[in-house]
Protein backbone atom coordinates (compact mmCIF):
# COMPACT_ATOMS: atom_id res chain seq x y z
CA UNK A 1 0.00 0.00 0.00
CA UNK A 2 1.60 3.48 -1.14
CA UNK A 3 1.63 6.20 1.48
CA UNK A 4 0.66 9.88 0.52
CA UNK A 5 1.52 12.25 2.67
CA UNK A 6 -0.83 15.10 2.61
CA UNK A 7 0.49 18.74 3.63
CA UNK A 8 -1.51 22.03 3.77
CA UNK A 9 -1.22 25.57 6.18
CA UNK A 10 -4.56 25.54 7.87
CA UNK A 11 -6.38 23.19 10.86
CA UNK A 12 -7.70 20.65 8.97
CA UNK A 13 -11.58 21.37 9.65
CA UNK A 14 -13.09 23.53 7.28
CA UNK A 15 -10.84 22.28 4.37
CA UNK A 16 -13.18 20.95 2.05
CA UNK A 17 -11.26 19.88 -1.48
CA UNK A 18 -8.06 18.62 0.77
CA UNK A 19 -10.84 16.03 3.18
CA UNK A 20 -12.70 15.08 -0.56
CA UNK A 21 -9.21 14.41 -2.13
CA UNK A 22 -7.73 12.54 1.12
CA UNK A 23 -11.09 10.65 1.68
CA UNK A 24 -11.33 9.57 -2.10
CA UNK A 25 -7.58 8.33 -2.01
CA UNK A 26 -8.19 6.07 1.33
CA UNK A 27 -11.21 4.77 -0.48
CA UNK A 28 -8.74 3.76 -3.39
CA UNK A 29 -6.55 1.77 -0.47
CA UNK A 30 -3.66 4.27 -0.48
CA UNK A 31 -2.58 5.11 3.05
CA UNK A 32 -3.13 8.93 3.43
CA UNK A 33 -1.56 11.15 5.87
CA UNK A 34 -2.83 14.78 6.02
CA UNK A 35 -0.31 17.20 7.87
CA UNK A 36 -1.43 20.77 9.26
CA UNK A 37 -1.41 22.97 12.03
CA UNK A 38 -2.97 23.27 15.21
CA UNK A 39 -4.81 26.90 16.43
CA UNK A 40 -5.91 27.05 20.35
CA UNK A 41 -9.71 27.41 18.30
CA UNK A 42 -8.90 23.99 16.76
CA UNK A 43 -11.70 21.48 17.34
CA UNK A 44 -10.96 17.79 17.66
CA UNK A 45 -11.05 15.89 13.74
CA UNK A 46 -12.54 12.83 13.13
CA UNK A 47 -11.22 11.36 9.55
CA UNK A 48 -11.11 8.08 8.05
CA UNK A 49 -7.09 8.79 7.33
CA UNK A 50 -4.41 9.44 9.54
CA UNK A 51 -3.78 13.43 10.39
CA UNK A 52 -1.42 14.86 12.09
CA UNK A 53 -1.48 18.52 13.62
CA UNK A 54 1.72 20.77 15.15
CA UNK A 55 1.20 23.86 16.82
CA UNK A 56 3.52 27.47 15.92
CA UNK A 57 4.66 30.12 17.75
CA UNK A 58 3.74 33.01 15.58
CA UNK A 59 0.26 32.56 13.54
CA UNK A 60 0.64 35.13 10.34
CA UNK A 61 2.82 37.05 8.53
CA UNK A 62 6.13 35.74 7.29
CA UNK A 63 7.43 34.56 10.07
CA UNK A 64 4.39 32.00 10.50
CA UNK A 65 5.43 30.98 6.59
CA UNK A 66 8.96 30.45 7.86
CA UNK A 67 8.10 28.81 10.85
CA UNK A 68 5.63 26.91 9.13
CA UNK A 69 8.08 25.27 6.30
CA UNK A 70 11.12 24.82 8.57
CA UNK A 71 9.16 22.38 10.82
CA UNK A 72 7.30 20.84 8.00
CA UNK A 73 10.98 19.97 5.98
CA UNK A 74 12.10 18.39 9.08
CA UNK A 75 8.49 16.49 9.61
CA UNK A 76 8.68 15.41 5.77
CA UNK A 77 12.07 14.42 6.38
CA UNK A 78 11.49 12.22 8.93
CA UNK A 79 8.41 10.33 8.39
CA UNK A 80 8.82 9.92 4.87
CA UNK A 81 10.04 6.38 3.28
CA UNK A 82 10.96 5.35 -0.25
CA UNK A 83 7.90 4.17 -1.44
CA UNK A 84 6.18 7.53 -0.24
CA UNK A 85 4.09 10.27 -2.19
CA UNK A 86 4.38 13.73 -1.38
CA UNK A 87 1.16 16.05 -1.81
CA UNK A 88 2.00 20.16 -1.75
CA UNK A 89 -1.74 21.85 -1.52
CA UNK A 90 -0.43 25.31 -2.68
CA UNK A 91 2.43 27.69 -3.11
CA UNK A 92 2.74 28.25 0.72
CA UNK A 93 3.77 24.08 0.91
CA UNK A 94 5.64 23.57 -2.16
CA UNK A 95 9.16 24.52 -0.88
CA UNK A 96 9.47 21.78 2.34
CA UNK A 97 8.00 19.34 -0.29
CA UNK A 98 10.21 19.87 -3.01
CA UNK A 99 13.57 19.55 -0.89
CA UNK A 100 12.44 16.67 0.20
CA UNK A 101 10.76 15.47 -2.77
CA UNK A 102 14.75 15.72 -3.94
CA UNK A 103 16.28 14.10 -0.76
CA UNK A 104 14.82 11.13 -0.66
CA UNK A 105 13.97 10.94 -4.64
CA UNK A 106 9.86 10.26 -3.99
CA UNK A 107 7.32 11.70 -6.26
CA UNK A 108 5.84 15.76 -5.25
CA UNK A 109 2.05 15.96 -6.51
CA UNK A 110 1.18 20.00 -6.45
CA UNK A 111 -2.64 21.22 -5.98
CA UNK A 112 -2.78 24.78 -6.66
CA UNK A 113 -6.04 26.09 -4.99
CA UNK A 114 -5.78 29.41 -6.19
CA UNK A 115 -3.06 31.61 -8.06
CA UNK A 116 -1.12 32.57 -4.18
CA UNK A 117 0.80 35.01 -5.95
CA UNK A 118 -2.16 37.11 -6.99
CA UNK A 119 -3.92 37.09 -3.65
CA UNK A 120 -5.20 40.61 -2.37
CA UNK A 121 -2.89 40.37 0.68
CA UNK A 122 0.38 39.59 -0.82
CA UNK A 123 -0.25 42.35 -3.70
CA UNK A 124 2.18 45.12 -3.88
CA UNK A 125 4.37 44.12 -0.93
CA UNK A 126 7.51 42.65 -0.39
CA UNK A 127 6.52 39.19 0.19
CA UNK A 128 4.65 39.35 -3.76
CA UNK A 129 7.87 39.22 -4.77
CA UNK A 130 9.25 36.37 -2.40
CA UNK A 131 6.56 33.91 -3.58
CA UNK A 132 6.49 35.22 -7.09
CA UNK A 133 10.37 33.92 -7.32
CA UNK A 134 9.17 30.54 -5.26
CA UNK A 135 6.74 30.27 -8.21
CA UNK A 136 8.80 31.08 -10.79
CA UNK A 137 11.43 28.85 -9.78
CA UNK A 138 9.43 25.67 -8.26
CA UNK A 139 5.90 25.21 -10.41
CA UNK A 140 7.96 24.82 -13.66
CA UNK A 141 9.69 21.55 -12.15
CA UNK A 142 6.05 19.84 -11.21
CA UNK A 143 5.31 17.09 -13.11
CA UNK A 144 2.58 16.04 -11.60
CA UNK A 145 0.34 19.19 -11.33
CA UNK A 146 -3.22 19.85 -10.69
CA UNK A 147 -5.88 22.95 -10.18
CA UNK A 148 -9.50 24.06 -9.46
CA UNK A 149 -9.92 25.70 -12.53
CA UNK A 150 -9.37 26.30 -16.44
CA UNK A 151 -8.38 29.51 -16.13
CA UNK A 152 -5.57 29.02 -13.58
CA UNK A 153 -4.61 26.11 -15.54
CA UNK A 154 -4.66 28.46 -18.59
CA UNK A 155 -2.38 30.81 -16.29
CA UNK A 156 -0.06 28.56 -15.09
CA UNK A 157 0.56 27.14 -19.03
CA UNK A 158 1.07 30.97 -20.59
CA UNK A 159 3.41 31.71 -18.19
CA UNK A 160 5.50 28.88 -17.14
CA UNK A 161 4.69 26.63 -19.94
CA UNK A 162 3.63 23.37 -18.13
CA UNK A 163 0.20 21.31 -18.20
CA UNK A 164 -1.92 21.25 -14.86
CA UNK A 165 -5.02 19.20 -14.71
CA UNK A 166 -8.02 20.69 -13.61
CA UNK A 167 -9.76 18.89 -10.52
CA UNK A 168 -12.55 21.05 -10.18
CA UNK A 169 -13.41 21.34 -6.81
CA UNK A 170 -17.26 20.01 -6.77
CA UNK A 171 -19.29 18.84 -3.80
CA UNK A 172 -19.94 15.21 -2.91
CA UNK A 173 -23.73 14.31 -4.27
CA UNK A 174 -26.40 14.71 -1.74
CA UNK A 175 -29.80 13.68 -1.91
CA UNK A 176 -32.07 16.72 -0.95
CA UNK A 177 -35.07 16.98 -2.68
CA UNK A 178 -36.62 20.42 -4.11
CA UNK A 179 -39.16 21.92 -1.52
CA UNK A 180 -40.50 25.39 -1.00
CA UNK A 181 -39.07 27.33 1.59
CA UNK A 182 -41.82 28.67 4.22
CA UNK A 183 -39.81 30.77 6.33
CA UNK A 184 -38.17 33.05 3.14
CA UNK A 185 -34.13 34.01 3.94
CA UNK A 186 -31.37 34.65 1.43
CA UNK A 187 -27.96 32.95 2.19
CA UNK A 188 -24.38 34.14 1.96
CA UNK A 189 -22.18 31.32 3.51
CA UNK A 190 -18.37 31.21 3.38
CA UNK A 191 -15.22 33.09 5.10
CA UNK A 192 -15.98 36.96 5.95
CA UNK A 193 -12.82 38.85 4.26
CA UNK A 194 -12.37 41.45 2.20
CA UNK A 195 -13.29 40.98 -1.63
CA UNK A 196 -16.83 38.96 -1.01
CA UNK A 197 -19.37 41.92 -1.71
CA UNK A 198 -20.24 42.01 1.75
CA UNK A 199 -20.48 45.38 2.42
CA UNK A 200 -22.23 46.41 -0.63
CA UNK A 201 -24.75 43.23 -0.05
CA UNK A 202 -25.68 44.83 3.66
CA UNK A 203 -26.10 48.12 1.83
CA UNK A 204 -28.60 46.72 -0.03
CA UNK A 205 -30.51 45.07 2.18
CA UNK A 206 -31.60 48.73 2.64
CA UNK A 207 -33.75 47.76 -0.68
CA UNK A 208 -34.86 44.39 0.55
CA UNK A 209 -37.86 43.14 2.13
CA UNK A 210 -36.48 39.14 3.02
CA UNK A 211 -33.76 39.03 5.96
CA UNK A 212 -30.01 37.87 4.89
CA UNK A 213 -28.45 35.22 6.92
CA UNK A 214 -24.61 34.99 6.93
CA UNK A 215 -23.10 31.62 7.69
CA UNK A 216 -19.15 31.91 8.32
CA UNK A 217 -16.22 33.43 10.29
CA UNK A 218 -13.57 35.95 9.08
CA UNK A 219 -11.42 38.74 9.81
CA UNK A 220 -13.87 41.31 8.00
CA UNK A 221 -16.73 40.02 10.67
CA UNK A 222 -15.88 43.58 13.04
CA UNK A 223 -16.47 45.52 10.28
CA UNK A 224 -19.59 44.14 9.22
CA UNK A 225 -20.93 43.92 12.54
CA UNK A 226 -20.35 47.97 12.38
CA UNK A 227 -22.03 48.62 8.88
CA UNK A 228 -24.59 46.26 10.36
CA UNK A 229 -25.38 48.84 13.14
CA UNK A 230 -24.69 52.04 11.35
CA UNK A 231 -27.53 51.16 8.66
CA UNK A 232 -29.92 49.58 11.68
CA UNK A 233 -30.21 46.24 9.99
CA UNK A 234 -29.44 44.42 13.22
CA UNK A 235 -33.40 43.06 12.50
CA UNK A 236 -32.98 41.99 8.77
CA UNK A 237 -29.58 40.19 8.91
CA UNK A 238 -28.52 37.53 11.22
CA UNK A 239 -24.39 36.15 11.84
CA UNK A 240 -24.74 32.70 12.78
CA UNK A 241 -21.10 32.30 12.94
CA UNK A 242 -19.38 29.23 11.70
CA UNK A 243 -21.79 26.54 11.73
CA UNK A 244 -21.27 22.76 11.42
CA UNK A 245 -21.55 20.91 8.18
CA UNK A 246 -24.31 19.46 7.98
CA UNK A 247 -26.62 21.90 9.77
CA UNK A 248 -25.23 23.86 7.29
CA UNK A 249 -26.32 21.93 4.41
CA UNK A 250 -30.30 22.55 5.84
CA UNK A 251 -29.79 26.11 5.90
CA UNK A 252 -28.48 26.03 2.72
CA UNK A 253 -31.50 23.63 1.07
CA UNK A 254 -33.84 26.55 2.47
CA UNK A 255 -32.79 29.59 1.49
CA UNK A 256 -34.56 31.36 -1.04
CA UNK A 257 -31.40 32.17 -3.03
CA UNK A 258 -27.62 32.01 -2.26
CA UNK A 259 -25.41 34.47 -2.39
CA UNK A 260 -21.22 34.65 -4.13
CA UNK A 261 -20.53 38.15 -4.89
CA UNK A 262 -16.77 38.26 -4.83
CA UNK A 263 -14.74 41.45 -6.25
CA UNK A 264 -11.90 41.41 -8.89
CA UNK A 265 -8.84 41.64 -6.45
CA UNK A 266 -6.69 40.47 -8.11
CA UNK A 267 -6.11 37.26 -10.69
CA UNK A 268 -6.37 34.98 -7.86
CA UNK A 269 -10.42 36.12 -7.46
CA UNK A 270 -10.96 36.98 -11.29
CA UNK A 271 -10.36 33.03 -11.73
CA UNK A 272 -11.97 31.95 -8.35
CA UNK A 273 -14.65 28.87 -8.46
CA UNK A 274 -15.76 29.19 -5.15
CA UNK A 275 -16.77 26.41 -3.01
CA UNK A 276 -20.13 28.55 -2.19
CA UNK A 277 -21.37 28.47 -6.01
CA UNK A 278 -21.16 24.56 -5.88
CA UNK A 279 -22.81 24.36 -2.34
CA UNK A 280 -25.75 26.29 -3.45
CA UNK A 281 -26.00 24.34 -6.44
CA UNK A 282 -26.05 21.02 -4.80
CA UNK A 283 -28.81 22.40 -2.07
CA UNK A 284 -30.65 23.78 -5.00
CA UNK A 285 -30.63 26.99 -4.20
CA UNK A 286 -30.62 29.50 -6.91
CA UNK A 287 -27.83 31.85 -7.23
CA UNK A 288 -27.12 35.44 -7.16
CA UNK A 289 -23.31 35.79 -8.40
CA UNK A 290 -20.76 38.10 -9.27
CA UNK A 291 -19.59 38.72 -13.29
CA UNK A 292 -16.06 36.78 -12.74
CA UNK A 293 -15.24 34.52 -15.84
CA UNK A 294 -15.65 30.97 -13.87
CA UNK A 295 -18.24 32.11 -12.05
CA UNK A 296 -20.74 33.49 -14.53
CA UNK A 297 -19.99 30.50 -16.82
CA UNK A 298 -21.13 28.34 -14.47
CA UNK A 299 -24.45 30.15 -13.71
CA UNK A 300 -24.95 31.33 -16.87
CA UNK A 301 -24.48 27.71 -18.40
CA UNK A 302 -26.82 25.78 -16.10
CA UNK A 303 -28.72 28.71 -15.97
CA UNK A 304 -29.17 28.30 -12.08
CA UNK A 305 -29.47 31.95 -11.41
CA UNK A 306 -28.46 35.50 -12.34
CA UNK A 307 -25.64 37.50 -12.92
CA UNK A 308 -24.71 40.99 -11.83
CA UNK A 309 -22.08 43.27 -13.79
CA UNK A 310 -21.23 45.27 -11.03
CA UNK A 311 -21.02 45.42 -7.09
CA UNK A 312 -23.28 48.42 -6.49
CA UNK A 313 -25.81 48.35 -3.50
CA UNK A 314 -28.93 49.10 -6.05
CA UNK A 315 -27.52 46.37 -9.02
CA UNK A 316 -27.74 43.60 -5.86
CA UNK A 317 -30.96 45.00 -4.89
CA UNK A 318 -32.02 44.49 -8.41
CA UNK A 319 -30.70 40.86 -8.43
CA UNK A 320 -32.33 39.45 -5.23
CA UNK A 321 -35.90 40.90 -6.50
CA UNK A 322 -35.41 39.48 -10.11
CA UNK A 323 -34.83 36.14 -8.41
CA UNK A 324 -37.44 36.88 -5.89
CA UNK A 325 -40.54 37.50 -8.52
CA UNK A 326 -39.24 34.34 -10.64
CA UNK A 327 -39.53 32.26 -7.20
CA UNK A 328 -37.24 29.02 -6.42
CA UNK A 329 -39.20 26.83 -8.36
CA UNK A 330 -38.67 28.78 -11.77
CA UNK A 331 -35.04 27.30 -11.44
CA UNK A 332 -35.66 24.03 -10.57
CA UNK A 333 -35.35 21.75 -13.36
CA UNK A 334 -32.04 23.57 -14.21
CA UNK A 335 -30.69 22.94 -10.39
CA UNK A 336 -31.69 19.53 -10.26
CA UNK A 337 -29.47 19.18 -13.88
CA UNK A 338 -26.41 21.18 -12.37
CA UNK A 339 -26.74 19.23 -8.83
CA UNK A 340 -26.02 15.68 -10.64
CA UNK A 341 -23.86 16.92 -12.76
CA UNK A 342 -21.43 19.63 -11.01
CA UNK A 343 -20.46 17.04 -8.18
CA UNK A 344 -16.92 15.19 -6.60
CA UNK A 345 -17.73 11.86 -7.99
CA UNK A 346 -17.31 12.74 -11.25
CA UNK A 347 -13.79 14.54 -10.79
CA UNK A 348 -12.24 11.34 -8.62
CA UNK A 349 -11.20 9.46 -11.83
CA UNK A 350 -9.07 12.40 -12.80
CA UNK A 351 -7.67 12.49 -9.21
CA UNK A 352 -6.92 8.90 -8.98
CA UNK A 353 -5.63 8.78 -12.81
CA UNK A 354 -3.32 10.86 -11.18
CA UNK A 355 -1.73 8.97 -9.03
CA UNK A 356 -2.06 6.08 -10.98
CA UNK A 357 0.44 7.33 -13.60
CA UNK A 358 3.00 7.64 -10.76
Amino acid sequence: MKRILVSVTNDLINDQRVHKVCTTLKQANYDVFLIGIKLKTSKNLKRNYKTFRFKLLFKKGWLFYAEYNFRLFFILLILTKKNNILLSNDLDTLTPNYFVSKLKRIPLVFDSHELFSELPSVQGRFSQKVWKFLESWLVPKQKYFFTVSDSIANWFSEKYNVKPIVLKNFPTLKNSAFKETQQKYILYQGALNKGRGLLALIEAMQMIEIPLKIAGEGPFKSIIKEKIIELKLENKIRLLGNIDPEKLVTITENAILGISLEEDLGLSYRYALPNKLFDYIQAKTPVLATYLPEIKNIVETYKVGEIIEDHLPKSIAKGVHKILKKEKGYYQLHLEKASKELIWEHQEEILLNIFRNI
